[in-house]
């Protein structure tokens, strides 16, 4: 499947569902990172524009580029109303934005899809020389966490491709790549209390998880029913993340 046309089915769980960012985070970015209130900022693999909104509230100038049509159209609906808003139709690989025209590139919960080589060369021309990369993860804490080791275990069964596509299979790899073995790394405590039908919705902004229509979608969500009233406690369950940030040049 084309890498860049794997959410247009699922844009509207996507908005709903996802997580957004802690706001330490944003500050971390600020005040240690080195982002101001000057700086032009590209954000890579924006998709519905969950972190582009983050930056927007600082007041700095963002490009938000976005190759799915759908998610695209999602940002815009959203953004629209931010005068620093440039939504861009291109890619990691090909952006369209011009050389050395941005201080920082951002990607958040993107990166692992880029072919990181291609990337890495599209980055270092759209950047200023001392311009910096900023690769922003949710990952869910599985370590000790039954919730979580039953919910991955729903995903490598039902999960068309879970495992070749699972941030935490390529996530490594590609930071090698892309910054040589350089880089910087914080990490911050995020969570979500989801209600069923909003764990359901989580579930399905997944790329990998069956639809409707599919046979093993009645079944997942059967599953998903076991493992909610398991794990439920007064009608929600705590997903609980670490957000990862990496940081560092690429030149």
């Amino acid at each position: 499947m084309d890498n860049t046309k794997r959410f247009s089915n699922r844009v509207e769980n996507y908005v709903k569902f996802r997580p957004s960012y802690p706001s330490e985070v944003i500050n971390f970015l600020y005040t240690n990172v080195g982002i101001n209130k000057d700086s032009t900022i590209a954000d890579i693999g924006s998709g519905t524009g969950i972190f582009t909104k983050l930056i927007l509230t600082q007041k700095n100038k963002v490009y938000a580029v976005e190759p799915n049509k759908k998610m695209r159209e999602a940002a815009e609906n959203l953004l629209s109303k931010y005068e620093n808003f440039i939504s861009v139709n291109g890619s990691a690989e090909s952006t369209t934005l011009t050389s050395s025209s941005v201080d920082f590139v951002v990607s958040a919960q993107a990166f692992h899809w880029f072919d990181e080589l291609k990337a890495k060369k599209e980055f270092s021309r759209i950047l200023h020389p001392n311009g910096k990369v900023i690769l922003v993860w949710n990952r869910r804490i599985k370590e000790g966490n039954p919730l979580f080791i039953d919910y991955e275990q729903l995903l490598i069964h039902y999960g068309k491709d879970y495992k070749k596509i699972s941030v935490e299979n390529t996530r490594n790899t590609k930071l090698e790549e892309l910054f040589q073995n350089t880089y910087d790394t914080r990490m911050f405590p995020n969570n979500q209390y989801l209600n069923f039908d909003q764990l359901k919705g989580r579930l399905l902004s997944l790329s990998c998880a069956p639809l409707p229509g599919d046979d093993d979608y009645e079944p997942m969500i059967k599953e998903l029913e076991d493992i909610f009233d398991k794990y439920n406690d007064n009608g929600f369950v705590s997903f609980q993340y670490q957000t990862i940030i990496n940081w560092g040049n690429i030149r």
